[in-house]
């Protein structure tokens, strides 16, 4: 396929382009400062603005599906609401563009109960609560969504660095548990669960999780 990323150097985004491109895609990231990505076979380095949603639907444009891994960064003190900003344009120039986007999201907006969200939980760390926020509404914003083909992953209660191991365990909208303990997973396996999305889809205008 001809993949288009979104959030190449980040720690998930970095994954994700280690996944597809040992899968054989054609990947095209898109990032501000192209220099930083090494030159490596099939992959194309593309200057971008995720919150320009005309230049990103004319970097899209051909296409088969973007893998999005926007984040605004955990330092920024408006994290929500550049969230949101990133999302809504992302959004738009996917529609325009005519390709399916399949984001990954936060475990926050997962819920640990009937009409409860984890980020709603009075253990949740503050640190994060902004963050987890901007990432729930982008969710939303796709639920709402009437035109788009998209797909949301949210990772487990715990994400970390790891070995890849393509064996996990899949849902739908509820944290994944062990017995009492949250469920975890590496990045490099998160990333072989949204690239199996991508080539097999079975989540169309979906959230689901994974974890082991």
């Amino acid at each position: 396929m001809r993949i288009a990323l979104i959030g190449a150097t980040g720690f998930v985004g970095s994954a994700l382009l280690e996944e597809a491109l040992n899968r054989g895609h054609q990947v095209t990231a898109l990032v501000r400062h192209p220099e930083k990505l090494p030159a490596r076979d099939r992959l194309t380095a593309v200057q971008a603005d995720a919150y320009e949603a005309d230049g990103l639907a004319r970097a899209l444009a051909g296409h088969d599906v973007l893998l999005n891994a926007f984040n605004p960064g955990w330092k920024e003190a408006d994290i929500r609401a550049l969230f949101v900003r990133g999302s809504q344009a992302i959004i738009a120039a996917s529609k325009r563009a005519g390709v399916r986007l399949l984001s990954v999201g936060g475990a926050g907006s997962l819920y640990v109960a009937p009409g409860l969200q984890l980020i709603d939980t009075e253990g949740f760390p503050a640190a994060y609560k902004e963050g987890a926020e901007g990432a729930r509404q982008a969710l939303n914003l796709l639920q709402a969504e009437t035109e788009l083909d998209w797909s949301f992953l949210s990772p487990p209660a715990l994400l970390q660095p790891g070995e890849r191991t393509g064996r996990f365990r899949l849902s739908q909208d509820q944290v994944l548990m062990n017995g009492d303990t949250p469920a975890h997973i590496s990045v490099a396996d998160l990333a072989v669960a949204l690239l199996d999305e991508a080539e097999r889809p079975q989540h169309s205008r979906r959230r689901f999780t994974v974890g082991y």
